[in-house]
């Protein structure tokens, strides 16, 4: 691609930038997102993404300010963003819950294995046996 080309594409996108803020779009659907910008300059979305990110974020800032808009795309990451901190939420207090429980049951398991019959002293074993249960009588 010769240096001509990407300064009629750049012209191009930005006619399109002033059409979409001006609210006089001719070629796309008007919205304020990267995809309405490249349809409406008549480029591929992907070179406006590769080739120009500098006029994608250009626009994406004149339209934060010139509209006092959010972009479309900074609206989608930040319902992301909320969701996901909802969800990290959500896990932490499961994972209390679940530590809660980890505890309790350890707790029951330790008094279901200490019986009524349980001598309150361990019962001396051999040199080279260890118990695992109490012995029955």
């Amino acid at each position: 691609m010769n240096q001509q080309h990407q300064d009629d594409e750049r012209t191009l996108i930005r006619e399109a930038m002033d059409r979409l803020l001006a609210g006089k779009a001719t070629a796309s659907n008007g919205s304020f997102t990267a995809a309405a910008l490249a349809a409406e300059a008549g480029v591929h979305r992907m070179a406006l993404y590769k080739r120009h990110a500098d006029l994608k974020n250009e626009f994406d800032e004149r339209v934060r300010t010139e509209t006092k808009q959010v972009p479309e795309t900074e609206k989608q990451l930040r319902a992301t963003v909320a969701k996901l901190r909802k969800t990290i939420a959500n896990q932490r207090a499961e994972l209390e819950e679940l530590r809660q429980l980890v505890t309790n049951l350890t707790l029951a398991s330790a008094v279901l294995t200490q019986g009524p019959d349980t001598p309150a002293e361990p019962v001396p074993a051999s040199d080279n046996v260890i118990p695992f249960r109490p012995p029955t009588s």
